[in-house]
């Protein structure tokens, strides 16, 4: 089978900024006749970001990697799932979220190897902060946050109608501080903002994604990887082996499973429920409220419908969906999570 090479974005960004509802627009904006695919990757170990971007769509294609990095194992997981999009989706565009956690310049680097250069053709990185964390110093010591910036082609300062002007200039003397021999550009994001803005941007993600010519913390020099007009041949291409099959869900009796993991000083624990467990909307929303953690993602089967939950620090978002397997929640925090509580708690709030 032969194929055009792929033009791919890869999406980054520190926790809770946004990553998932600004690639939800992006989808929006979708040519009619194309067909694109996301890859997801997640921290956790359960996966909820495909289900919170839910499409109906033939034409949008998403697949999730769960359990941090997917650049580990030299690519493997990351290399699998691609193999896996381009072969069910042949899609006209993909574009790729790392874990807010992850490290971006390794997914890069994954990305660039020569035997990739044969399927993708690197285009803008875009990088989604929120400015206002700038005055935590769990941000700017930490050297993920600061890797995200200095991969970007393009900045987008995210939640932009949650804070004043003065953000942005912060924001503007940090990227000259920090981003030593490389310029990139820089513009405000919010849900407000993107009929304007998404012209601009779309255009940005066509341009090819530049990097430095010695190690990113003391680039000075950058170059484009241009990309090319090439046909790949995917009967041949070592990247296309046969795809894996999908691992079912191993429940327990109580058709729970819970999985937890500690990395980078964060601990994360997710639960799935079977198809059987309905949550009462009301309990549930009170229960999450309660939570003292720095991220919570959920994908609930409810009494009022299927309904995604959404939740930075104090900032909480419900989405109504259309359609759920299961039943899922996931918790992320700076310290450990008492998972026979939460557990005790999210089965109380259920009405099975």
């Amino acid at each position: 089978m032969i194929q055009k090479i792929i033009p791919t974005n890869v999406i980054t960004g520190f926790l809770g900024v946004g990553k998932t509802s600004f690639i939800k627009a992006l989808l929006s904006q979708k040519p009619e006749h194309e067909v694109w695919a996301v890859l997801v990757n997640e921290f956790g170990e359960i996966g909820i970001d495909a289900g919170l971007l839910g499409s109906n769509n033939a034409q949008i294609q998403i697949k999730e990697v769960a359990g941090g990095c997917m650049c580990c194992a030299a690519g493997l997981p990351m290399q699998v799932a691609i193999n896996q999009l381009i072969t069910k989706a042949k899609p006209d565009r993909l574009l790729i979220e790392p874990t807010g956690l992850g490290h971006p310049q390794e997914v890069l680097n994954v990305l660039m190897e020569p035997h990739y250069r044969q399927v993708l053709s690197m285009q803008s990185c875009i990088t989604l902060v929120d400015p206002r964390k700038l005055s935590d110093t769990r941000y700017t010591d930490h050297e993920i946050f600061n890797q995200q910036l200095q991969v970007a082609d393009l900045v987008l300062a995210s939640k932009a109608d949650c804070y004043e002007h003065e953000h942005i200039a912060t924001l503007q003397d940090y990227l000259s501080a920090n981003l030593v021999g490389k310029n990139c550009a820089v513009a405000k994001w919010s849900h407000k903002l993107s009929d304007a803005l998404m012209p601009a941007i779309l255009a940005s993600m066509a341009r090819p994604h530049y990097v430095s010519t010695v190690n990113i913390t003391s680039a000075t020099k950058m170059v484009a990887v241009q990309p090319k007009s090439r046909l790949l041949d995917t009967n041949y291409s070592p990247l296309f082996a046969p795809e894996l099959a999908t691992q079912a869900v191993e429940f327990d009796a109580r058709g729970v499973l819970c999985k937890t993991k500690q990395a980078d000083g964060f601990y994360s624990c997710g639960w799935v429920f079977d198809v059987n467990y309905e949550f009462d909307f009301d309990k549930l929303i009170e229960l999450i409220k309660r939570f003292d953690v720095i991220r919570l993602k959920a994908v609930m089967i409810t009494d009022e419908g299927i309904a995604g939950f959404n939740g930075v620090e104090s900032e909480l978002s419900v989405i109504e969906l259309d359609d759920a397997m299961d039943s899922r929640i996931e918790l992320l925090s700076m310290s450990a999570i008492n998972r026979e509580e939460v557990e005790a708690a999210l089965i109380a709030a259920s009405t099975s």
